[in-house]
């Protein structure tokens, strides 16, 4: 057992979520709280009333998440959103969410973790959002089809490919989840590849002009990974027990 408030300390400075911008209702760091003490960690990327179940009938007393709790303006406390209030109070279930500044890590952030699974290196950054670069820039030494075969080997689920870019890229941009607002600002990074976890339908036909190569990953699956690494790396230095609660979401 240890105190809640160290975590959410060693969690704050871990991913500076105090210091870097981010979209308004993220609301980044501890966004609901528990009796004080965790027991068990866990990790699942949206904040919804089934994570919160999952985690609950898990024995998870702190729960760090992606997507948090607080996007939408200020609503009634009715139906689903009080069935979540009360079952955080019940389950005394805390709630950590980390937005922008877990994609942007370039350690243990969404985008970074990728990019090492798939056997790419970082070698930049491009995108920034108020002052933060949100997407990476990372080497690749091997042809395009090795790239999708990476790709497909890392996300079993599945991945939509559209490749009109170069058959050997040598630059490749990463930006996990939506990927809507990256296709323009490639050209900055001189790259013709990205992965990301969704696009819009007309992204095929500028992928055809412009002669790209856009994988579409998944905007969940690609937004597994921070939760995962930070909580990983929080269990090991408090010396508590972790499980990371999927829902399978196919988006």
């Amino acid at each position: 057992m240890r105190p809640l408030d160290e975590i959410v300390a060693y969690c704050n400075n871990r991913t500076r979520c105090q210091e870097i911008a981010d979209f308004p209702g993220a609301l980044n760091g501890l966004q609901f709280s528990n009796d004080g003490q965790v027991t068990k960690i866990g990790a699942a990327v949206d904040a919804g009333l089934i994570p919160f179940k999952k985690a609950i009938d898990a024995g998870i007393d702190l729960l760090v998440v992606h997507h948090g709790m607080f996007w939408n303006a200020p609503a009634r406390i009715v139906g689903s959103e009080f069935e979540k209030i009360r079952s955080l109070v019940d389950g005394n279930l805390a709630v950590y969410s980390c937005h922008l500044p877990l994609d942007a890590h370039p350690e243990i952030g969404n985008s970074a973790c990728l990019a090492k699974k798939i056997g790419s290196s970082i070698s930049g950054s491009f995108l920034p959002y108020e002052g933060t670069d949100i997407g990476l820039v990372c080497s690749w030494t091997d042809s395009r089809d090795a790239l999708r075969n990476s790709l497909e080997a890392a996300f079993p689920n599945g991945i939509a490919s559209i490749e009109f870019g170069s058959t050997a890229p040598e630059k490749i941009c990463v930006v996990t989840g939506s990927g809507n607002s990256v296709v323009d600002q490639m050209a900055s990074t001189e790259s013709d590849t990205l992965i990301t976890g969704e696009l819009k339908q007309h992204f095929y036909n500028v992928a055809q002009e412009r002669k790209l190569n856009l994988y579409a990953c998944g905007h969940y699956a690609t937004e597994t990974f921070g939760v995962d690494a930070l909580a990983k790396e929080v269990s090991t230095k408090f010396d508590l027990p972790y499980e990371f609660i999927s829902t399978d979401c196919p988006l």
